[in-house]
């Protein structure tokens, strides 16, 4: 039975490296190359948000929500809830780029991104599962 117990270790060690790995990747990504320019109001940004007949509050709040969803990804206990709650922007952001914006091939970049967030997400639920049970201090 030891042996048996043993065996997942160097797995799960590397499971973690790799989940920790991918969320500094997608960290940075969001909060450099997706929160920044929409939050700065770079020209791009701004454009693509008012092709789609969005105020500028709208674009404001979606920087928002990727920089906290960026900065979750850091945070060890939080990890597994901003995964989650980016996949699921990543779900919004797919219908925009295919129906609204009419994106054609655009449309890969954020399904490939829901799909490296629900793998974060599954990886991390242990510490989602904690969330809600820990004590306010």
């Amino acid at each position: 039975m030891t042996a048996v117990n043993a065996a997942p270790a160097p797995l799960a060690r590397g499971l973690h490296r790799t989940l920790w790995a991918l969320q500094i990747t997608l960290a940075l990504f969001f909060i450099v190359a997706s929160a920044g320019p929409k939050l700065f109001g770079e020209a791009y940004a701004v454009q693509t948000f008012e092709d789609m007949g969005a105020a500028t509050w709208f674009r404001y709040f979606i920087g928002l929500v990727e920089l906290a969803g960026g900065i979750g990804l850091l945070v060890p206990r939080l990890a597994g809830l901003a995964a989650a709650g980016l996949a699921l922007l990543m779900v919004g952001a797919t219908i925009t780029q295919a129906f609204i914006l009419h994106g054609g091939a655009l449309v890969i970049t954020p399904m490939v991104l829901f799909a490296l967030f629900v793998f974060v997400a599954w990886g991390r639920r242990p510490s989602t599962s904690e969330v809600p049970s820990r004590p306010a201090r």
